[in-house]
């Protein structure tokens, strides 16, 4: 079974909705609810992965049936109401830590995720997804490195003191909205400083070419798909898929339906080789160094075929009838993240 580092889970909202105070032997235990717990975990060969916070707003409306492509944009959402959120997430997350007996563990450098593999334990990788949480000075955002974040995306798909994330429309170019603000391009640089990885997905076009004329460190989109064959205001354009390989950066692969089908539907009746098209694609376009995975587990809807994190093994079946070498599946399951970890993070 090959290694997977995962780019992108929600596997932290989810139980901070369920509203348990057994969330995290929830997790460790197993509840058989949504995608992702330690059991299924363990049994797709999932090693690692980023665990995001995600405040969730009241207004937001995702898509929920297969014809919904263009649901309403989501509104703002205060930081402190995203604040109080992300501190409940980060306490399960310690909750999760404390509980698993050694089997869970925080990695905040690459040579502690490699550890944690050799070891047969879960690394977890705390990155923040829309950056509401964060003071438009900044002045939190040394509090949330030292309770572990090292990945932040600037914006979810609503706008916030930072910048404007894409809505989602299909089929849209990803250039809907503005860029950074200068809140946001100082927030690129502090985290450039802060050796915190900057992550592109739901980012605007314009924005996603601000982080590259701001930042200083590989492009990195965690969960996010080829424009070229699914035309998701959330997929990437060629373009942006050769700035992602020029800076030696990384694009994680979102299993989410929608962003996946050239249809734009969200059916779960979704062959694996359409992820193969992407795969493929991406690959073409920023090089076998810089694509990954980056499902999106308990965030979207998946195809059947993988299911939840115990079908991640149906994948690397694709990839190997596709004609993926044992080399090239290393990369794209794990190999890649650790070397870009390591160049963001330093060794």
């Amino acid at each position: 079974m090959f290694p997977i580092i995962d780019g992108h889970n929600d596997v932290l909202l989810r139980l901070f909705e369920k509203k348990s105070a057994t969330a995290a032997l929830d997790f460790i235990d197993g509840d058989g609810v949504g995608q992702l717990d330690l059991p299924r975990i363990r049994s797709g060969g999932m090693v690692g992965g980023f665990f995001a916070i995600f405040s969730p707003g009241h207004d937001e409306d995702l898509p929920d049936d297969d014809d919904d492509l263009n649901p309403p944009y989501a509104g703002a959402l205060s930081q402190r109401s995203a604040e109080r959120a992300a501190f409940a997430m980060l306490d399960i997350r310690d909750q999760i830590f404390a509980q698993s007996g050694g089997a869970v563990t925080g990695c905040t450098t690459a040579a502690c995720l490699r550890e944690a593999m050799a070891a047969g334990k879960l690394g977890v990788i705390t990155h923040i997804e829309g950056a509401e949480a964060i003071k438009p000075d900044l002045s939190n955002l040394g509090d949330y490195y030292a309770r572990g974040l090292r990945s932040i995306g600037p914006v979810w798909s609503r706008p916030n003191v930072f910048g404007s994330g894409v809505p989602f429309r299909f089929p849209s170019s990803p250039d809907v909205g503005a860029g950074l603000t200068p809140e946001g391009e100082a927030l690129v640089q502090a985290c450039n400083r802060m050796r915190i990885m900057v992550d592109c997905s739901h980012i605007t076009e314009r924005g996603f070419w601000d982080v590259v004329r701001v930042s200083s460190a590989p492009i990195v989109a965690t969960h996010s798909n080829a424009h070229a064959v699914a035309a998701s205001s959330r997929n990437l354009t060629d373009e942006q898929l050769r700035a992602i390989g020029a800076t030696r950066g990384m694009v994680g692969l979102n299993f989410a339906t929608g962003f996946l089908r050239p249809d734009g539907r969200w059916s779960s009746k979704t062959e694996l080789d359409v992820m193969i098209r992407h795969l493929d694609h991406m690959m073409a376009l920023a090089g076998e160094d810089c694509v990954g995975l980056g499902s999106d587990f308990d965030g979207a809807r998946i195809p059947d075929a993988i299911h939840d994190a115990s079908g991640l093994p149906h994948l690397v079946e694709a990839m190997h009838k596709a004609g993926y070498g044992t080399e090239l599946t290393n990369k794209i399951t794990h190999g890649n993240w650790l070397r870009v970890l390591e160049e963001t993070w330093g060794a």
